[in-house]
């Protein structure tokens, strides 16, 4: 059972928002449902500190029960997001925190990540390309001059290549004749 099949919908009779039944539920190993965990927590937590700004801004001595089961409650929550935040992995670029700090969009970050790997890709293409087309030149000058020698040589490749397709063909394939599907992560 997961985590939102233990919470009870709705809010309770002091206005407060519902929390897990369990907070030590099973740990998951999946991450993404561990990351889906700690931000239905944020978004609990969120919730909560509304409601807790709702109450302390129309205080009165009426009202001082309902704020303390509300900051048990946000206390509650910020533990079980400690626990949940344990179980993920998450990196972030002292960038994008810098970012954050500025007042800027981090979505700059991620921007900028782009290009740069846009322009790394452009010019790793080209060098590709000039050494594709140097090897064509030089095929070309060579068989001009020698060209018993570069029939064998293309012989000599294309036999190359059809071994190198045959052995990857034969890895990936299961004794059934299945092909093998390599697991997402």
């Amino acid at each position: 059972m997961d985590s939102s099949q233990n919470t009870v919908l709705g809010s309770g009779g002091n206005g407060m928002l519902a929390t897990p039944l369990n907070d030590t539920e099973a740990a998951v190993d999946d991450p993404k449902q561990n990351l889906n965990q700690v931000i239905d927590s944020i978004q609990k937590t969120l919730g909560q500190l509304h409601q807790l700004y709702l109450t302390v801004s129309s205080f009165n001595t009426a009202s001082q029960l309902p704020l303390l089961q509300r900051l048990n409650g946000l206390v509650t929550e910020l533990d079980n997001m400690a626990k949940l935040s344990e179980r993920c992995n998450i990196q972030v670029p002292m960038e994008v925190l810098n970012l954050i700090d500025d007042g800027k969009n981090p979505d700059e970050f991620t921007r900028g990540v782009m290009n740069s790997c846009i322009a790394k890709n452009q010019v790793t293409k080209g060098k590709t390309d000039a050494f594709k087309s140097l090897r064509k030149h030089l095929l070309e000058e060579l068989e001009q001059t020698f060209p018993d020698e570069v029939e064998s040589y293309r012989e000599i490749r294309a036999m190359s290549a059809a071994e190198a397709k045959r052995l990857a063909q034969s890895q990936s394939s299961l004794p059934n004749g299945d092909v093998k599907v390599k697991p997402e992560h």
